[in-house]
């Protein structure tokens, strides 16, 4: 398994822009992408303009394929002018409680 977490500082009169695109994104993330496992847009209650992606792959690989995704490639372009900042950790889980059927 391989996973991101994200967190963009979006501009405060962008958020319901940045939100839109997001929807539109995940649409094509849950539908199209077999090997994203999890794949969660989080707001943060202390920070209002935070937004937080948790991303689990099946593996490097499958994180590729969601980087070179038509969808994700708009994602990344169309974003530049609604952040602030971001912030990208890679991860590798290694233990942890998981939903029945969750590799």
């Amino acid at each position: 398994m391989y996973g991101l977490i994200v967190r963009f500082e979006v501009k405060p009169d962008r958020l319901v822009e940045f939100d839109d695109l997001v929807a539109e994104t995940l649409v094509a993330i849950r539908e199209e992408e077999a090997g994203t496992l999890l794949y969660v847009n989080a707001t943060v209650d202390e920070c209002p303009t935070s937004r937080i992606f948790v991303e689990l792959y099946a593996d490097e690989s499958a994180f590729q394929a969601h980087e070179e995704a038509d969808h994700t490639r708009r994602f990344l372009r169309d974003r530049e002018g609604l952040i602030d900042s971001y912030r990208v950790e890679s991860i590798r889980p290694t233990d942890g409680k998981v939903p029945p059927g969750f590799s």
